[in-house]
């Protein structure tokens, strides 16, 4: 696969040389894991008032991370490693539009939504991991996940539908948004990881 990263370090004369890190694949589905846990806590019937809106701040931001790192790194590796890649890419960054759309419409309350939308984006990005992976090198698909975790610390925590979201100017963009979305969260205290929200368990 040809992917735009920089050619990997010399592995001391070993084929078989393996970069640190964990799988863009491996990454990704984790995220939808836990993400789809935090959409089903907002849904149940049993959660308070005031843990909703704040596992709706923390929905949010983990959707606007999760999604801004996947059009930075995922799309572009989709579009040059498969041969129907451009129109996959374009697809899910279709999908991926209208759920920050009703992410910044409804500030993550409107449960029923904002499930249905993110259900739907990892249904888009599923087979498109799978096809990713029988043509990606080990070694590649962890380079791309050291740069999706990279991405996402620098990435907005709050719904901005209206960035680029192809590079090169999402990968300039997002980190500039990013800087203001944080200086946003310290000034209100809002929550934006799920650690925040274990730590009152």
């Amino acid at each position: 696969m040809s992917v735009p990263l920089p050619p990997l370090p010399p592995g001391d004369g070993d084929d078989g040389y393996r970069p640190g890190g964990r799988s863009l694949v491996d990454i990704v589905e984790e995220e939808h894991h836990r993400i789809t846990a935090l959409a089903g806590e907002l849904a149940a019937p049993d959660t308070d008032g005031a843990r909703r809106r704040e596992v709706a701040e923390v929905f949010a931001a983990a959707v606007s991370r999760h999604l801004s790192a996947e059009e930075q790194y995922l799309y572009p590796a989709v579009r040059r490693a498969l041969p129907d890649g451009g129109e996959l890419a374009d697809r899910e960054i279709e999908t991926d539009a209208a759920l920050l759309r009703v992410l910044k419409d409804t500030d993550g309350t409107q449960v029923i939504d904002v499930r249905e939308v993110w259900r739907r984006h990892v249904a888009a990005v599923r087979p498109a991991l799978e096809r990713l992976c029988a043509v990606a090198s080990e070694a590649e698909l962890i380079r791309l996940g050291n740069r999706l975790e990279i991405a996402e610390e620098a990435a907005p925590t709050r719904p901005h539908p209206g960035t680029p979201a192809t590079p090169p100017w999402n990968r300039i963009v997002e980190p500039a948004v990013g800087v203001v979305d944080k200086v946003r969260d310290a000034v209100t205290g809002r929550r934006t990881y799920l650690a925040d929200l274990d730590r009152d368990r």
